[in-house]
């Protein structure tokens, strides 16, 4: 299994880290994207990554920190993009549920990473909160795009849109919450467009809902998903595994 979004760089796995990422492995986690939300978050990720060979970065800008965006940013990403381990540009995209930062400079910092992932060719993961129609536009306006709508919350149609525009879909615990638009959404995705992920600490699925989330549970996303899909769990996992091989480069299989 490949965890294709998971914050390992926040707070809440300094003390306990090792552990954290052994639970992975002892789930069947054999892959963990850890995309940063700003520069310093970039950082711990980039040092996390070279403790543990099973991870990969991705760098961005968070719409939450947009105003940090600049020429300085944008150079630092580059730079960073060089690196083996720098797989993808994000977490980057639009968040209007929350006034955090004022959309206008969210608006400039995701289009600018957008073309900033085109001249790089990297995917992007992007963040998209009750802001669907400019995310997708935003993407549509920059041929060649690629990545992922992480935790994606959009509607069938929205779904659609992303995947003809060359994206994934990726989904989280939220799964195991029992019925929802997500099962209308499913119906409507090739199974080598999904993903799953955790976006640790937050989402928890059942049956640790309340507890901190990690990668290792992971592994009751793909449970959920392979009920709603009423397809056989080995095949989701071989499925998901290798579209995110193929976006991120992870390994489609554990190493022996």
């Amino acid at each position: 299994m490949i965890d294709s979004h998971c914050h390992l760089n926040v707070d809440d796995y300094r003390e306990d880290l090792d552990e954290v990422v052994a639970r992975a492995r002892d789930a069947g986690v054999h892959g963990i994207l850890v995309p940063g939300i700003g520069l310093d978050s970039c950082e711990r990720a980039l040092e996390i990554a070279e403790r543990y060979p099973m991870v990969r970065v991705a760098v961005g800008i968070h719409p939450h920190e947009a105003l940090a965006w600049n020429a300085a940013a944008e150079r630092r990403l580059r730079a960073w993009a060089e690196r083996d381990e720098v797989v993808a540009i994000g977490e980057i995209g639009l968040d209007f549920y929350r006034d955090w930062c004022p959309f206008d400079a969210q608006r400039s910092a995701y289009a600018a990473q957008l073309r900033l992932a085109r001249d790089l060719d990297l995917p992007v993961i992007i963040h998209d909160r009750q802001a669907h129609e400019e995310v997708l536009a935003g993407v549509e306006a920059v041929p060649g795009s690629r990545g992922v709508m992480h935790c994606f919350s959009g509607g069938p149609a929205e779904a659609e849109r992303a995947v003809a525009a060359g994206f994934h879909l990726s989904f989280t615990g939220t799964l195991t919450y029992g019925k929802g638009k997500a099962d209308r959404v499913l119906k409507r995705v090739p199974p080598e467009r999904l993903l799953l992920e955790t976006d640790s600490p937050y989402m928890t699925p059942v049956p640790h809902r309340g507890e901190r989330n990690e990668p290792a549970f992971v592994a009751h996303v793909a449970d959920a998903l392979s009920e709603k899909l009423e397809r056989d769990r080995h095949d989701v996992l071989v499925s998901t595994s290798r579209a995110a091989a193929e976006l991120f480069g992870f390994p489609p299989e554990p190493a022996p």
